[in-house]
């Protein structure tokens, strides 16, 4: 995997779906919400005892898929006959918000609250209730690439079950990595109660998985409606495979997360370097640079690349108030008229000089340009 040509991930070019089944009438409400579901997230039979008011709002990686979801009371089940009508070849997580959800599976049920997490494989009959409504993040990933990081070619023997603890203020202080994500490929949980078949694995000492903590804080960033920066796919794909993976995910997707996602908290800081990042993974800088290279990039590369997405993104915003909104994104300063040198400095350049050449030569225009044209377009 490499980061691709440039101009070949411009964060502008993915666009949230938002679905809602207000305006819907009642009796049809049910129907619509399982038919975006299926093309949307995972195929599933719903029931609710009332009128059905529900929203999501997606986002579509050309690997994974995140989304927030909202809504009244109800409840969900995938069967057998659905999943092979409908198999998603996935792993689901669930990252609750608020509510409570109890999620059964071969006759055992488990009940989730805020904070909670749980991960399933999607093509294993489930079911899920929410009896009073619910907000979550699902953020799903395909089964190989699940495989294709962890260090067992079966890593899911039932459940997983962790937590990502109370929401962490937004800016460096409440970051994942601070918060505690090394990179220890075990780091994720450890063996937890009994389940049919194998076990189901939760956190140890009742701590917030640092793993799911950052997760939550991509998924949460990622999946609003006012959205500041595109989360990094790859990112996304190894804190799922360290959640569910646990003692058996690959060491180098578990040490890619924390290195990455420490990187996430701190983009907007001119003086993030490897030697830092290498520190809060728990690894050497030379075993950090092997863990990127491995993955078909660098660390100043990685940096550069996620800095020049959210450069991006802020300069094409198409009104005043979306370039504000954009601005009070992680470590940046909201302003509705800000400069190209304004906006260079807000994403962690140090020069002006450098931050116009790197853009034109990632994405194949001038960042004075793109202003323009947004500027135009407003």
């Amino acid at each position: 995997m490499t980061d691709g040509a440039p101009g070949a991930i411009a964060p502008a070019e993915l666009t949230p779906e938002i679905f809602s089944t207000s305006g819907w009438p009642a009796a049809r409400r049910v129907e619509l919400w399982e038919s975006h579901n299926a093309a949307a997230l995972i195929g599933l039979t719903v029931r609710a005892p009332d009128s059905l008011d529900a929203a999501e709002l997606n986002v579509h990686l050309p690997r994974a898929r995140l989304a927030r979801v909202t809504g009244s009371a109800h409840s969900v089940e995938r069967t057998r006959d659905l999943i092979l009508r409908c198999p998603a070849d996935s792993v689901a997580v669930f990252l609750t918000l608020r509510g409570e959800a109890r999620f059964t599976a071969d006759g055992v049920a488990l009940e989730r609250r805020r904070g909670d997490v749980l991960a399933w494989a999607a093509d294993r009959p489930f079911a899920r209730t929410f009896a009073r409504g619910l907000e979550e993040l699902v953020v799903t990933i395909p089964w190989a690439e699940l495989i294709a990081r962890s260090d067992s070619p079966t890593p899911m023997a039932g459940p997983v079950v962790t937590s990502f603890g109370p929401p962490a203020p937004t800016g460096p202080a409440g970051s994942a990595a601070s918060a505690g994500v090394v990179g220890a490929a075990g780091a994720a949980g450890v063996a937890g109660s009994a389940w049919p078949g194998g076990a189901a694995r939760s956190a140890g000492s009742g701590r917030p998985d640092p793993y799911a903590r950052a997760l939550a804080r991509i998924a949460d960033r990622a999946t609003r409606a006012e959205r500041p920066l595109r989360p990094d796919e790859r990112t996304v794909l190894d804190l799922v495979a360290a959640i569910v993976g646990g003692p058996r995910a690959a060491p180098a997707a578990a040490h890619r997360a924390a290195a990455r996602s420490y990187i996430e908290e701190r983009l907007t800081d001119p003086g993030l370097g490897a030697a830092e990042i290498a520190a809060a993974a728990g690894l050497s800088e030379r075993q950090l640079s092997r863990v990127f290279a491995a993955d078909g990039s660098s660390v100043p590369r990685h940096i550069l690349i996620r800095r020049l997405q959210l450069a991006h993104s802020i300069l094409s915003a198409t009104s005043a108030p979306d370039r504000a909104r954009a601005g009070a994104g992680p470590g940046s300063t909201a302003g509705a008229a800000r400069t190209v040198a304004d906006v260079a400095a807000s994403c962690g350049f140090t020069s002006a000089t450098y931050f116009s050449h790197a853009f034109r030569q990632h994405f194949g225009h001038r960042a004075g340009d793109l202003r323009r044209e947004a500027a135009r377009l407003k």
